[in-house]
């Protein structure tokens, strides 16, 4: 019998329940929890290099040390402005573990974000690496902004057999060796007493408009959607605690990849593979070789894997759970993986703001094709009417709302836009439009947010409308996003140039948004006019549905541009 409050209950795993007490502690606890119980399981695997969680606690702590020793105390902001190596998994901990707040930085971030993000956020120091790309963009802010101190890791400083290059850096009391701060201390560490409603990760995203807001996630947040998460996953026929072994391909900066790959990864005591970036062959190669039990990736990665001509001849039996999410994923590319791979594939919904964690599918139960799933314990989801905001009854479709412990603060330093989000009863707004069906999952058909998301990550077709406007040969534009095979949506850019000119090439274009806009931002196709329509956004009549979603009417997106 359905649950009028919550219908979707009775889908979930056998011994998970709505209702179990869940566990918020000191996030940094999670780890040392673990390196406790499992002190000589291995923790992290990088490049040749393995780490058992005794180690990585003990590198953790000490770093903890070495932070406060150059000033890093209590609400301290700290950036982490790295790719995926060593360095940010011990300078995550090793800031929680000081009482200090992280912030996290995209690599891909243009130069003007990372300015706004740096000062929004007050951020006093930031961890990155030596090499160009990442050095070079961040030093300067050192004498322009409010940027104290950059401690630097060496490229290949954790790899096996890596010869480290000299990059000429002028190290000094405001550039400092990572090597140096975490370093060997005489004197035993004492971490910080938290607060679990303070503040332990500040998590940049557009949220309801394209303007970046710091999402406030405190300890209870992030430790609360771990245990939601460990409810649904752990059990008879999932997952194991101390025997699972992750591949992690995703970007740490990302909310999704650093909730359910390193947090809960480690929450679990499992081994977490550490790959610098997507390979597919690679990933494909790790997961055989390695036995890997766990892979969390975007649709595009598994428009990829389905594309590999080596993946019905590779052993990837081991895979106990592969997980999609960032953005839905086409149905074909779901069973077209599922049957080739012959491994279980489930998806989730969730955002910046409810720490990445807000449905998830368990593989009980037989839901139709294109759900994203049903609530995790302890969350509560309804559905409002667009125009009067008032509660819709099931299978009625409107703006998605959700409750539950994982839901952030707040945004940073932004009393308004929080107001904005939030409903009397306590409810966020996500912005996404979609219907709860009877037996309780979760479907998403479309956006309130003029938004595109291209390859898990979210693109504001104004900031492109922006930068592009500063082309001297741009007289109008609209960016939109279409259909992707590869990315799910990419925008386009609708452009009338000015009389007389000759209309710009895609690479033209691209390379003169280099300063403006991130790599996962660029425009991926011109579409030149002669007029574009006035109607505001994107001067354009637009059908769109979420790329490969199979809304309540089975749509395909669809671009029409008129011209009038």
């Amino acid at each position: 019998m359905l649950n009028s409050d919550h219908p979707w209950t009775h889908v979930y795993a056998p011994g998970a329940t709505w209702s179990a007490p869940l566990h918020a502690m000191p996030v940094p606890q999670l780890l040392t929890n673990t390196a406790a119980r499992w002190p000589d399981q291995a923790a992290l695997r990088f490049e040749g290099r393995t780490f058992s969680y005794a180690e990585l606690d003990a590198l953790t702590d000490r770093m903890a040390q070495g932070l406060r020793r150059i000033g890093v105390h209590q609400c301290t902001h700290v950036g982490l402005y790295l790719p995926n190596t060593p360095h940010y998994f011990i300078a995550f901990f090793a800031i929680l573990k000081a009482g200090a707040v992280v912030v996290n930085y995209s690599p891909l971030d243009a130069a003007a974000v990372l300015a706004h993000k740096i000062d929004d956020s007050r951020t006093d120091v930031i961890v990155t690496l030596d090499t160009p790309e990442l050095f070079s963009k961040i030093n300067g802010y050192l004498d322009s902004m409010r940027l104290k101190t950059l401690i630097i890791g060496s490229a290949g400083e954790f790899e096996v057999g890596a010869k480290l290059a000299d990059r000429g850096i002028s190290w000094d009391h405001r550039r400092v060796r990572f090597s140096d701060v975490s370093a060997q201390r005489d004197t035993p560490f004492l971490p910080a007493a938290t607060d679990l409603s303070a503040i332990a990760v500040l998590q940049y995203t557009g949220g309801t408009t394209g303007h970046p807001k710091g999402a406030m996630l405190t300890h209870s947040n992030l430790s609360m959607a771990v245990s939601q998460i460990e409810e649904m996953l752990i059990g008879p026929g999932t997952l194991r605690r101390g025997a699972e072994r992750f591949l992690v391909v995703l970007p740490m900066f990302h909310v999704y990849s650093m909730v359910l790959n390193m947090i809960f990864g480690f929450a679990i005591g499992a081994e977490l593979v550490v790959h610098q970036r997507f390979d597919l062959a690679a990933a494909l190669r790790e997961i055989e070789e390695s036995k890997i039990t766990v892979f969390l990736g975007v649709p595009t990665m598994y428009v990829g894997f389905i594309g590999h001509p080596d993946i019905e001849r590779t052993d990837l039996s081991s895979l106990k759970w592969c997980n999609s999410g960032g953005a839905p994923i086409a149905g074909e590319v779901f069973s077209n993986f599922v049957r080739m791979a012959r491994c279980r594939l489930l998806e989730g919904w969730g955002m910046t703001e409810i720490c990445g964690v807000g449905t998830l599918t368990t593989g009980a139960g037989s839901p139709a094709p294109g759900t994203c799933g049903v609530p995790v314990p302890g969350a509560e989801v309804k559905v409002i009417d667009l125009a009067t905001l008032t509660d819709l009854p099931l299978g009625e479709c409107g703006e998605i709302c959700i409750r539950g412990p994982q839901v952030m603060k707040g945004y940073w330093n932004n009393p308004v836009a929080t107001a904005e989000v939030m409903t009397a009863d306590g409810f966020m707004r996500t912005g996404d439009v979609g219907y709860m069906s009877d037996d309780g999952f979760v479907y998403l058909v479309d956006r309130t947010k003029d938004m595109i998301i291209c390859s898990g990550f979210n693109v504001y077709p104004r900031n492109i409308e922006e930068a592009i406007y500063r082309h001297p040969s741009v007289e109008e534009v609209s960016v939109i996003g279409v259909p992707d095979a590869y990315r799910g949506e990419s925008p386009k850019a609708f452009i009338k140039f000015r009389p007389g000119i000759e209309p710009l090439t895609l690479d033209a274009l691209r390379s003169f948004l280099e300063d403006y806009l991130g790599k996962h931002e660029m425009p991926q196709a011109i579409g030149p006019r002669a007029e574009l329509p006035k109607n505001r956004r994107c001067q354009a009549v637009k059908e769109r549905a979420i790329c490969g979603s199979r809304g309540r009417n089975g749509g395909q997106v669809t671009e029409v541009i008129v011209t009038r």
